[in-house]
Formats: C-alpha cells, structure tokens, sequence
C-alpha cells in the first residue's frame, strides 16, 4: 500500500494537524518544539518494527492541557491517527483472486487508530458483487439459488447457508469454501486481517540512536533475559546478527578470531556502502576489540567482557571511541546495520521514518546525506523525514515539503500543531530553512549573477542572510539583494573562481577570514590583475583585531550566547562572557573551551551556530547578548559591498 494522506489528532502538542498528503520522500521542516518529531512519532504507532511501541497512551500522550477532560468511554472522540492508503495493484489482484473481480469501488482505503489501540479499517468493497460471484461460480440449482433469497453481504449469505435445515451437498460445498477462506472470521474482520498483511511496517531512526562504542556483554545478557532491552543494544545485535553470532556465544567463543573476521566484513560492506555518499573524509574504517574490563573503567566496563568499537582514522594513524567521533559516519554505519536487520526480519514493505537526520552534520555533509535518502531509499520505499537544516531540504522536490509549526493565533488561542501542506506558512522563523535553501540553490546554479560576493563557507552565508534580514526588519541597511551569495569553499578557491568568471563583465567582491597562514594568500589574492584589490575584505577590517574570522563580526557576546545556546551548556561548562586577552580569534577560543568539556558534550562544530540561528530566530533575539553591536558591524560590511553596486536605474 501507498501512504497518499495522513491526518494526527489528539497527541501530545499535535490537537488537530489538518489532513495533509504524502510524497515518496516528504519533509517536515520546522524550528524546534514544533511538534515535528511526535508526528512521526504517532504515524510509527500504527505498525512498527518495535511492537511494544504501537500503544498510545493518554495517560501521558493525550494533550496536557485537555487532559482532565478526557473520557474513555468516548473512545470515539479521541482518535489519533487517521491515514488514507492506496493500494497496490499486486494486492488488488490477491483480493480478487479470493472474491472475484471488480469487487472494489475504487482502490483506496483508510485506517484508523486511536486510545483504544484499535487498527480500524474502511474499504469500499462491493459486498453484493462477491456475493454474486459466489453464487456464479457455484454449483447450486436454480431452486437453490432462488431459495437463498437476495442476500447483500457475505455474512449474510453465510447465516443463510448455516441456517438451510437439510443443506445439499452443493450447499456443503459453497459453505465450506466461504468457511475456508473467512477461517471463522467475519468477512470484515477478515478483510481488516488482509489488510494488515498489506499495511507496511514503519521503521522509525532518530539523529541520537547509534551503535555503542563500548557493551559490556554481561549487561547486555542481563538486559536481554529481563527483556529490558534498550534500542541501541538492538542495533549492537543486528550487528552481531549480521556477523551471524549472538552475546551467548560471545562469552562461550574460546576463540575470536573467526567471529572478528565475519564482523570485519560485515563492517567492510557497510563502510563501502557508506562511502558512496559520505565525502567528508574517506580515511575512516571501523574497528572491533573484545577485552576483558579494565578495573578503572567506569562501571559497567569495570567487570566482565568489554566488546568495544573503534573508528581508525588511517590519515592521522589513531583510532577513538565509536561514541565520541565522526558523529555523521556513527550515524551512517548505524542505521545501516539496524536497516539491514529490519530488512532481514519485515521484508520489503516498509515506510521509513527519519527524526532530524544528519543533525550534527556539517552542510555539505547533510547534502551527502539527503543524496542518499534520494538514490539509495527513495527509490524503493516512502521515506518521511523532520529537519530544520536549509540544507536537508531539496529544493528539486519542492512539492514534497511540509511546513510544521506551532499556532498561537493573535488572541492567544493555542492550536497546537499544524502541517502546511502547500508549503505555506506565515510564521518567519518556519519558513526561513525554505528561504535559505532557495538562496543557497539559487547561489549554486545562478552564481554567474551579474554581481557575486564569496565568501569561503555555507555558515558565512547563513550569517550575513540572517542580519541582513534583521537590519532590514528594522528600516535599516541591509545586503543589497542584487549580490549573489556564494560560498566557495576557502580561500584557494576564490582565486580559481575569479579567474574563471571575472572576465564575464561580473561584479566580483570577497569576504574572507585572515589569520597566521592565509595572510600571505589575502596579499597574493589583492596583487593579482584578476581582482580589484579594493573587492577584497578580510574580516579584520571590521573588529579591532589583527586576526578574524567572520565569526568575530558577531562580536564575543553575541557568539559566546550562540554558542551557549546551541549547545546546552550550563555551568560549570558555560563560555564565559568576559573576553580574555588571548589574542585568539573567537572561534579558536571556542575550539579551546570545548577540549576541556567532558565527552557527553557534542564536538564543536562550526556550520552548528549558524544553523541554530537560523532554526531559532524569532526567540533568540531575547537570549543573545550583544546583538546591537554585531548589527552595527554587520551593517557597516553592508554599506561598503552595497556602495561597489552601480546605481538603481
């Protein structure tokens, strides 16, 4: 079956969504605490590779504010889910293979689930059709056939037959296959049954679900007999599975060797799949050790068994926790372990869902991830995924994108979440991912523009996008829109770049970072005949420093809460707000911050603060501090690229 419409009511923030429609591949796109995760959350409810995931629960699910409200005996009112399917033409032809043809008004169906865990199915079957040809291919007389009457439903006809006093043994016979095929079910229970075996399984993937660096394997047995299994030791045990092994003979194996082998290449086929879309760093392979604990470790891998798993990075020769690195590559081999296991066990007929892949990921990163879900997933199964990264959304599938958001009308009523399903939204910050992408696309097939800026990275971007948008917001001097934002990838790349266009009549201007080791190519870059010197900005033009990233435009306070913010970090780990006099650049000092954190803490990552302010916008406003200053520098750069622009005709 093919997922067509979906309608979630009653669940969590989520009141009433609206109906909205399914793409083969559909995006969620909004800022966080939307509601987009419980959608996804709902729809897995309905058939899940997790059964003890498919109850809804309204002690805890139901929305809080109407909880005191809720009254089981009106199970009728409090519906969740309400999905509208198509079916397939291999399952039309199994149906009229067992009650004739052109039984079906038409080959839509809807089911239904609610609090009372309840699937309910509503398909438009013609009841007298297949009574009719029942009765056709039967070999009742005439007389008999008059003597059933005019019978409308299967089950009708059923009672009839059973109720003939002295049946003959044509009657037996037409009774015994209707028997047979309903297997004591009534036809619509048993139509609900066929329809389950068609119902695809949901396979739900969120960014924070990973393959563990380190089990301890006398845990995981433990876990295992008390069925208190968590889902990443389902992912370790699809791995192990997949190796064709299990915890048990793990701690029998008198020897390692065989099992590692089968392991190794098990991690080989997945890693060689992987490098097909993951172009950030083709140097990394994973590892397997199996050692007994060490005493000050921290529990529980100071006893037993320690199965742990390494990523080695070849380039640098050092292999670390599978846990603390390459948190984008964890993700990849994760989920292709856990789906390949969930292929073994459901088959083919599946709709995965995906709650904000790829969210610690670089920009470029998530571009190989959402190539990936379009050649590698979308072909052959529906693929329904939240984000609020420009950069997961595919702008050459515009009408598979769905706005989430949250409403609170003017007066104050709360609607709670609502989906989009034209792409419309008046809400800025929901639909600002969609504004950026279409700028970031537009820049990438239009970058030819009569009047280019380059700037070395997609963060670099978002930023001068966002107060951009914010100065004018306020009636003030923003990026004039005739510059064509381009991200090229570093300061080796501009000089190619403008060798290659500037001799097209187009208005080349740069901004560039400019510290120890590209000082010497910002002096090149301004020297050459291709470039006007006068084009060229390094960001230490515009802060009262020797050395600057365009990171330092938004000035220490401003960057420092960003970074906070994007985090999570809360004392003793908070960035301090008082500069120290370093000398470094704001982002090194960030850089330095992080090494002292404890390992919980995600790694920094540059494109991270950029997306965040661009996710949160509305209410990071109230939350940063220094943003009158980062205006006021901000609009300086504007004014000075703005004045290299010929006069408005």
């Amino acid at each position: 079956m093919q997922l067509k419409q979906v309608q979630i009511q009653n669940y969590k923030s989520i009141e009433d969504s609206t109906l909205f429609s399914i793409a083969q591949t559909t995006c969620f796109v909004g800022k966080n605490e939307a509601g987009k995760s419980a959608l996804l959350e709902a729809l897995y409810k309905l058939n899940p590779t997790e059964k003890e995931k498919e109850f809804f629960n309204s002690g805890v699910e139901y929305p809080r504010r109407h909880l005191t409200d809720y009254d089981d005996t009106l199970s009728q009112n409090h519906n969740v889910l309400t999905t509208y399917w198509e079916l397939k033409q291999t399952e039309i032809n199994q149906l009229e293979s067992l009650f004739g043809e052109s039984i079906l008004e038409d080959n839509r169906v809807i089911a239904r689930k609610g609090y009372d865990n309840r699937v309910l199915w509503n398909c438009q079957i013609k009841q007298d059709k297949i009574v009719d040809n029942f009765i056709e291919h039967s070999l009742l007389h005439n007389e008999e056939i008059e003597g059933l009457g005019n019978p409308q439903t299967v089950n009708e006809l059923v009672r009839i037959l059973k109720s003939i006093p002295t049946p003959s043994e044509r009657h037996i016979e037409l009774i015994t296959k209707l028997t047979g095929i309903l297997n004591q079910s009534s036809f619509e229970d048993y139509i609900a049954q066929m329809l389950m075996t068609f119902l695809p399984t949901f396979v739900y993937f969120a960014d924070y679900q990973r393959l563990p660096g380190s089990v301890s394997i006398d845990q995981l047995n433990e876990r295992k007999s008390k069925n208190t299994l968590r889902f990443e030791d389902r992912i370790f045990l699809a791995l192990l599975d997949s190796a064709k092994t299990t915890p048990e003979q793990i701690s029998k194996a008198k020897t390692f060797e065989e099992f590692i082998g089968r392991l190794e290449g098990v991690s080989n086929k997945i890693t060689n799949q992987i490098f097909q879309y993951w172009k950030q760093n083709r140097e990394l392979r994973v590892e397997f050790r199996f050692d007994p604990a060490k005493p000050e470790d921290p529990a529980p891998y100071n006893n037993g068994t320690i199965f742990r798993t390494r990523i080695k990075n070849d380039r640098h020769g050092v292999s670390v926790n599978f846990d603390n690195r390459s948190t984008g590559f964890v993700w990849f081999f994760s989920f292709l372990i856990w789906f390949s296991q969930v292929k073994k066990n459901y088959g083919e007929n599946l709709i995965i869902l995906l709650d904000e892949p790829g969210l610690t990921l670089h920009g470029k990163a998530q571009s190989d991830l959402l190539r990936y879900i379009n050649e590698a997933l979308s072909p052959n199964y529906q693929v329904l995924y939240t984000t609020h990264s420009p950069f997961m959304v595919d702008m050459n599938n515009f009408a598979g994108i769905r706005t989430v958001e949250d409403i609170v009308t003017k007066n104050g009523d709360i609607l709670g979440t609502k989906v989009g399903d034209q792409v419309l939204s008046t809400d800025a910050d929901t639909i600002f991912p969609l504004q950026a992408v279409l700028g970031y696309d537009l820049t990438q097939t239009l970058f030819v523009g009569e009047h280019v800026l380059l700037v070395e990275g997609p963060s670099d971007l978002l930023y001068l996008k966002w107060f951009s948008k914010e100065l004018t917001d306020r009636k003030r001097v923003g990026l004039d829109a005739r510059w064509v934002i381009t991200p090229c990838g570093g300061i080796d790349k501009v000089a190619s770049f403008m060798a290659l266009f500037s001799g097209n009549l187009i208005n080349i201007a740069v901004l560039i970072d400019y510290h120890d080791g590209e000082k010497k190519k910002v002096k090149d870059l301004k020297e050459q005949k291709i470039s006007q010197a006068s084009h060229v900005f390094t960001a230490d033009m515009f802060v009262e420093q020797s050395e600057a990233d365009v990171e330092d435009l938004l000035g220490w306070n401003f960057y420092v809460s960003l970074i906070n913010l994007t985090y999570s970090l809360e004392k003793p780990h908070l960035m301090p707000e008082q500069k120290e006099k370093s000398g470094l650049r704001v982002v090194k000092e960030v850089e330095k911050h992080f090494r002292t954190l404890p390992e919980h803490i995600s790694n920094f990552d540059h494109f991270a603060p950029s997306s965040y302010l661009i996710e949160n916008s509305g209410s990071i406003k109230s939350k940063v501090k220094g943003l009158e200053q980062a205006l006021d520098t901000f609009e300086g750069l504007f004014k000075m690229l703005n004045a290299l622009l010929p006069p408005l005709k």
